[in-house]
């Protein structure tokens, strides 16, 4: 692109700006640039060429003009507190177009996360149109995802946890009225393995929230907390994460603390107190830096774009429906309210939307005084003189008119009554001390719990709290049954327990859509599933992989504490050996009391219901045990809340769990503590690492065929010599042990083996397997004391014998004798029936001699000079002196090959 100043765009004549030199870049992108002896073309066509001055043109797309200041004008790097390191904020590089983005860097790890706005506002709704993603990018660690596709596909469990984040701590910072959709795009460019980027990536969000348009009222940031040590470390790093008793993490603002989540090994509520005092100094810190940076570099807020009912429809809505409404809250029935509460609001809509609303509903009917000009048509008419003008036949009648009645959209009106609902529902908590079923603040719903209402599942429990009831199911296995995950570690990870949770729409009695798991349900199994998982036994303790799945039957309110509890219920009816017993239960909050005529203190309410979670300002969820917590979410509605409001929500939350606790106890029937026989048998033994291949065999076929000969389920081996060995049955698995324990143990010569069973014959001896896989070499001279020309003289194959091992060659190859456990007496009558030697047979030397150990010698009385002579050939019965060809020396090589793959310990 060529410049000019700025005249001459507007002058009459082309103007060119001399510079001394022209160069032009050459790209094969552009190859009208090229001439063809390859040197540049010529531009004299941009001036004339009899010009005494030569005129160059220089392109500003030249090396230095992408300087940042020339390119990125905009381009703002600053460094903000994040725990005890700080993090480097970015801005107006990457992503210009977006409402907002930036880029934020922890180590190495990178988060980019962008806003953007709709121009144009939806239609208005009680629910804010904001939409968060966050995706980890397999690039960031130079991976690609596995599979057939090489893209990352559909979100993952951790990413829509993460997603939730995000989402909880912002929308209480939104306004009322802002229908413009807002989308945040989260991703992670780089990780280390060393900073999380979960916490990065809410902080990145608030940032970025915080320059864009989107009206939000406050700066918003998160960190991490873990306990290490005794000590309370804010944001630390993966591999300090290992050792923590803690995993706590919190967001909120520079005021307030809006959203904790995290998990714990049966801490005290008092601990739990003192880690979201040291997270929320943490965040405070970094909330004033974000304040400081976008009241810099921050973009206008779209303030009118807020839209808001009209002031005068909550007085309409109050004057139709309050008194009915009042009464429709106190009905104690869900599905009975919501019916009440429903027909009322549709008889307000269609006065408010339809009909229309009148001010004072006495004037229907009624006349009004409106001046209108009208003739006396009863006088008789009189003849004015020109120029005189008479008034007096003029007069004023009233004449009837209703009133003009008052319309409203019927969004606004939806709204309003929503809201009007809300607020008479907490003036009968702050005013009454009552709650719409009757009970007090602290009061729990009736609870009922039974176990093994399935008799082929391998553990089963239905508990209910009021109307809201979770049936949790538990079913065990190996390892193949574990839950694979895929992240951004770079090794497979395995869940050995996994709790799965189902909320489908017939739990509150409505017709919906039955598909994937939501955002929701994955949310609430992930906090089920952590609440439960600190009271599991070890996988040394308790080979199974466990999974829970909990189908909520009836919901109002508190379902996924309702998971808990059954959850816990299921494991113990399932035989698991839980450490202990453990609830959960959701506290809420009326936050503004005086409004109302209270102290302007605060209430908690517990074991809140779907109209006390849908109308109050605080959901808390805690679970845990009489002496500490082990899981906990809290999601605040309003600006925020304090650690005193936290800190008495905890106190009564533990008050309520050992309520609850004792009501489980009663449990009837009760859990049956010992596993189903239905459940699959696994045991766990133990051998030598260098036997783990020698088991698994070439391609796996060894312990294929292990798995085919016992009959068991599956064979699990690892590295170390664990083998995992699971079955339905105890004889499968009695002979898959057997068979292992075999081909792994370890002979030792002198050991005796009783009951062995020869499996098959050749010239020159017998196998016998001494155990399951197992054989070895019992020579025809070790079967018996008395002389045999072949062993099927005296053994037949499947015959049983006892043998001792004799020898243990440098193959592995075991040879076992017959001889060595007959008495002294058969050997001393053998020796003298058995002829002296021949001519003959003295002249050709003994293959080898077998000399028996001084323990076989002691045992059986025998002298070093008692010799057993072994022949290399052997002579038929009838045929003489006449030494006979051996025609089994190959079949002698292929056995030799089969007792080196059998009995070979390698």
């Amino acid at each position: 692109m060529l410049t000019c100043p700025s005249n001459a765009l507007h002058s009459s004549t082309p103007h060119l700006w001399p510079i001394r030199r022209s160069r032009l870049l050459r790209s094969r992108n552009f190859p009208r640039f090229h001439s063809g002896g390859g040197n540049f073309c010529s531009l004299s066509l941009l001036s004339a060429r009899s010009s005494a001055r030569r005129l160059s043109v220089r392109a500003l797309a030249g090396p230095d003009a992408f300087e940042d200041g020339l390119a990125f004008p905009n381009h703002v790097s600053v460094k903000i507190p994040f725990g005890s390191r700080e993090i480097l904020v970015e801005t107006g590089l990457m992503g210009r177009q977006a409402s907002s983005a930036v880029t934020v860097t922890d180590g190495e790890t990178i988060v980019y996360t962008t806003v953007c706005l709709a121009d144009v506002p939806s239609e208005p709704s009680d629910f804010l149109p904001l939409y968060v993603h966050y995706q980890e990018r397999f690039s960031a660690v130079g991976r690609t995802s596995g599979g057939f596709f090489k893209r990352e596909g559909r979100t993952k469990d951790h990413e829509v946890l993460i997603c939730r984040l995000i989402d909880r701590p912002l929308r209480p910072t939104m306004p009322k009225g802002f229908y413009n959709e807002t989308q945040i795009l989260s991703w992670v460019l780089s990780y280390d393995g060393l900073h999380a980027p979960d916490a990065l990536a809410v902080t990145s969000a608030g940032i970025a929230v915080a320059l864009s348009e989107v009206p939000n009222s406050k700066a918003v940031a998160a960190v991490r907390v873990g306990l290490i040590g005794g000590e309370f470390i804010v944001n630390p790093t993966v591999k300090e994460m290992e050792e923590s008793q803690l995993d706590l993490f919190l967001a909120g603002t520079d005021t307030a603390i809006l959203t904790i989540e995290g998990y714990s090994n049966f801490l005290p509520e008092e601990m739990l107190v003192q880690a979201v005092k040291v997270g929320q100094d943490a965040v405070q810190a970094t909330c004033t830096a974000i304040e400081a940076l976008a009241k810099k570099y921050g973009k206008a807020k779209m303030v009118d774009a807020i839209r808001l009912p009209p002031p005068e429809l909550y007085k309409h809505v109050k004057e139709l429906a309050g008194e009915e409404l009042s009464k429709a809250l106190q009905i104690k029935s869900k599905i009975p309210r919501r019916k009440a509460i429903t027909s009322l609001e549709e008889k307000v809509l269609t006065i408010l939307t339809e009909k229309g609303y009148v001010v004072d509903e006495a004037a229907f009917g009624t006349t009004e005084a409106q001046p209108e000009l009208l003739e006396d048509e009863d006088e008789d008419e009189e003849v004015v003189p020109e120029g005189e003008v008479d008034q007096g036949d003029v007069h004023i009648r009233p004449i009837p008119r209703k009133p003009i009645p008052l319309l409203f959209s019927e969004v606004d009106v939806k709204l309003v009554f929503k809201e009007v609902s809300s607020k008479l529902l907490r003036r009968r908590i702050v005013e009454g001390g009552k709650r719409s079923d009757g009970r007090t603040l602290d009061g729990i719903r009736p609870i009922n719990s039974r176990c093994g209402m399935l008799p082929r599942a391998h553990g089963s429990s239905l508990f209910t709290r009021g109307e809201t009831q979770a049936l949790a199911v538990v079913t065990l296995g190996d390892k193949q049954m574990a839950q694979r995950i895929d992240n951004l570690e770079g090794c497979d990870e395995y869940k050995r327990f996994y709790l799965q949770y189902t909320f489908p729409p017939s739990s509150v009695g409505e017709v919906g859509r039955i598909g994937a798991p939501g955002r929701r349900e994955i949310g609430h199994g992930t906090l089920a599933e952590r609440a439960l998982e600190t009271i599991l036994p070890s996988d040394d303790d308790f080979p199974y992989t466990i999974r829970v799945e909990s189908t909520i039957l009836e919901s109002n309110g508190s379902s996924s504490m309702a998971s808990v509890c059954g959850g816990c219920l299921a494991l113990q009816d399932a035989g698991v050996p839980v450490k202990c017993s453990v609830a959960g239960i959701a506290m809420g909050m009326v936050w503004d009391t005086e409004e109302f005529g209270g102290d302007g203190s605060p209430l908690i309410l517990s074991d809140i219901t779907g109209a006390e979670d849908a109308s109050g300002d605080m959901d808390f969820k805690v679970a845990g045990n009489e002496d500490g917590v082990t899981a906990f979410q809290m999601d605040i509605k309003v600006g925020g809340i304090t650690l005193e409001i936290m800190e008495k929500a905890l106190i009564q939350a533990k008050a309520g769990r050992r309520h609850i606790l004792a009501e489980m106890a009663k449990c009837s029937p009760p859990p049956t503590l010992s596993l189903s026989k239905y459940a699959p048998l696994i045991h766990i033994m133990k051998v030598h690492p260098s036997k783990v291949y020698f088991l698994i065999g070439s391609g796996g076929k060894k312990v294929k065929s292990i798995i085919e000969e016992s009959g068991v389920e599956g064979i699990d081996m690892q590295d170390d010599g664990t083998v995992k060995i699971m079955a339905n049955d105890t004889a499968s698995l009695e002979k898959a042990k057997a068979i292992i324990s075999g081909l792994t143990m370890v002979p030792a010569v002198g050991d005796i083996y009783r009951n062995c069973e020869i499996k098959s014959m050749a010239p020159y001896g017998a196998f016998v397997e001494i155990a399951p896989g197992r054989e070895g070499l019992c020579h025809v001279s070790e079967l018996s004391a008395e002389w045999l020309a072949k062993p099927e003289d005296a053994y037949n194959i499947g015959d049983r014998i006892d043998v001792k091992l004799i020898e243990v060659n440098e193959k592995g190859q075991l040879r076992l004798s017959v001889r060595a456990l007959l008495p002294e007496s058969e050997l001393d009558k053998d020796r003298q029936k058995q002829p002296p030697p021949t001519g003959d047979s003295t002249k050709s030397s003994p293959r080898k001699y077998v000399n028996p150990s001084s323990k076989d010698r002691a045992a059986t009385g025998a002298s070093g000079e008692e010799l057993v002579w072994r022949k290399k050939d052997v002579r038929k019965a009838t045929g003489g002196d006449k030494p006979m060809k051996s025609n089994s020396s190959s079949n002698e090589e292929d056995r030799g090959s089969l007792v080196n793959g059998e009995a070979t310990i390698s």
